[in-house]
């Protein structure tokens, strides 16, 4: 068995502490320089005006990361046109000029939806929707600032989920449906009487929070 001698552990509490105090002279080096770097722990990204301020930037962090004995990831170290390739920053996906959840933390989102709404709970609707919540409320005020249309489609799905649990305990055949009879037998409203949280009326309610 390795036993690693140097660093600390992915995602140990002291991680981001640590990646602070260590870059904290690249933070001042960049500045001195010009650049506008934008950090959080250990992950940045270097804003540039042009291809040759942004292979400049990269040359300075490169000599900076070699001297402190650092190394630069290899995947994540790269020069991007944010207008045609954009780029993946802290759960976001950038691009000319918008904002949205990446396809990674959309997909791990739903695998936790999925998790808390197997059509067996073997617990009540409400304790059911409760628990769902703590991962809606969490994941909307860290993404309610994403410029897409996926959260009404995601508020769809999670209540097709829903549904089908509601079907399942009372005993009805087959999956519901987002249409037809069982959007019916119990509409959006329905779930809003449970508390349930919406991703798109929660995104909705932090734009006009921030125009105001």
């Amino acid at each position: 068995m390795w036993t690693p001698e140097q660093g600390t552990p992915q995602g140990a509490v002291i991680s981001p502490l640590l990646s602070n105090i260590y870059l904290d002279p690249l933070d001042h080096l960049m500045a001195d320089r010009g650049f506008e770097m934008v950090r959080y722990a250990d992950d940045f990204v270097i804003l540039c005006r042009s291809p040759k301020d942004a292979a400049a930037a990269l040359a300075v962090v490169q000599e900076w990361t070699r001297q402190a004995g650092l190394t630069l990831h290899p995947d994540k170290t790269k020069l991007v046109d944010a207008r045609t390739d954009g780029f993946d920053f802290l759960g976001y996906t950038f691009k000319a000029g918008h904002r949205w959840p990446r396809a990674k933390a959309v997909t791990a989102f739903k695998d936790a939806v999925r998790a808390k709404t197997r059509r067996s709970p073997g617990c009540s609707l409400t304790k059911v929707i409760c628990d769902l919540n703590s991962t809606l409320r969490g994941w909307i005020e860290y993404f309610k600032h994403g410029q897409v249309n996926m959260f009404s489609r995601l508020d769809g799905w999670i209540r097709r989920r829903l549904r089908s649990i509601t079907c399942r305990q009372q005993k009805r055949p087959g999956i519901a449906r987002s249409s037809g009879a069982d959007h019916t037998r119990w509409p959006n409203a329905f779930f809003d009487g449970y508390g349930l949280i919406s991703l798109q009326g929660t995104r909705i309610a932090a734009r006009q929070s921030s125009r105001r």
